[in-house]
């Protein structure tokens, strides 16, 4: 993998994506406002790929921070890369664009610099995000996301979007994109899942085989938000192999988690709402794991997903099953 003097990475539409982002999800916990402060500090740190998604619900928050940036002169908006999802709600080709242009609204932007299908599931639209039966379960739709993908290929050519890709993705339903008739933009990334206990070799070998490029969300193993972790699985960072590595480089076992990912290839988000951790996490280009520490980290994998989407489990289209 080539970085060049800024730590991107060629895509291949040709658009470069920076090697490392920050991501804003924020569990209903914290307040957005924490979201705002640490996507300022990330920026001043030196983060410049900034992920984010309409279901978040904090691109307001987000925008006004990257907007104070700018106004400050840390930085120009070409030098942020914004990356938006598509919510599941809206998979519908005719919907498609109403919700990118809700997000460019709320970030204040003229465009996106990557637009990706946040999960392959659709949910009914509507002013729900998450619709839900009576009894708690929730509503699906159908929809061929190969239609889907002709709306995105659309707000690319409106130019509301520099470059379009999937989320959650599996090599099934990628190939259902790659081989649709009259495909005008391959996917140029497929965002996952993708950890040390969860290190998507096959799914990795695919995507280079067809120049995608992966990126890796839970990097770090999550932040054990109750609402979507499994509380049962072991946590990735207290590891005792990753933290005999860490020892080794005198880094932390975050770090040596992120920089296993950039080695191999994979673009990687990292989360925090602390300044000392965000600062710590930006070192990743500092230092190189050996070839035998990362086969050692290879080892590790056991197919464990932390991300539980078991409501979703029902829909035809859900990534996992077949894996």
């Amino acid at each position: 993998m080539e970085f060049d003097n800024d730590h991107c990475i060629k895509m291949n539409d040709g658009n470069k994506i920076p090697a490392v982002g920050f991501g804003t999800y924020s569990p209903d916990a914290v307040q957005k406002s924490k979201c705002e402060e640490a996507t300022k500090v990330a920026i001043e740190v030196g983060f410049r790929h900034i992920d984010g998604a309409f279901v978040y619900g904090t691109e307001e928050e987000v925008g006004r921070a990257i907007h104070e940036k700018i106004a400050d002169g840390t930085v120009k908006r070409e030098d942020i890369f914004y990356t938006g999802k598509l919510g599941s709600t809206f998979h519908r080709p005719e919907l498609v664009r109403n919700c990118l242009e809700q997000s460019l609204k709320k970030l204040k932007f003229d465009y996106l610099d990557l637009f990706i299908i946040h999960i392959p599931v659709s949910l009914k639209p509507g002013p729900d995000l998450s619709p839900m039966d009576e009894n708690g379960k929730l509503i699906f739709d159908v929809v061929d996301l190969r239609q889907t993908w002709e709306a995105m290929e659309a707000c690319k050519d409106a130019g509301l979007v520099k470059s379009i890709g999937v989320s959650n993705f599996n090599r099934r339903q990628l190939e259902m994109i790659l081989n649709k008739p009259g495909l005008k933009y391959k996917p140029v990334l497929n965002q996952v899942e993708c950890h040390p206990y969860l290190n998507q070799s096959k799914l990795l070998a695919f995507c280079k085989s067809k120049d995608i490029l992966l990126e890796a969300y839970c990097a770090l193993g999550s932040q054990r938000d109750k609402m979507w972790i499994d509380q049962s699985t072991p946590v990735l960072l207290e590891d005792p192999v990753l933290g005999a590595i860490a020892k080794k480089y005198n880094r932390s076992p975050a770090l040596v988690a992120l920089r296993y990912q950039l080695q191999r290839g994979i673009v990687v988000l990292f989360k925090s709402f602390t300044r000392k951790r965000i600062e710590e996490n930006f070192q990743i280009f500092d230092f190189q794991l050996s070839e035998e520490d990362m086969k050692t980290i290879d080892g590790l994998n056991k197919n464990l997903r932390y991300l539980n989407l078991i409501q979703l489990v029902d829909h035809p289209q859900f990534p996992f099953k077949d894996e």
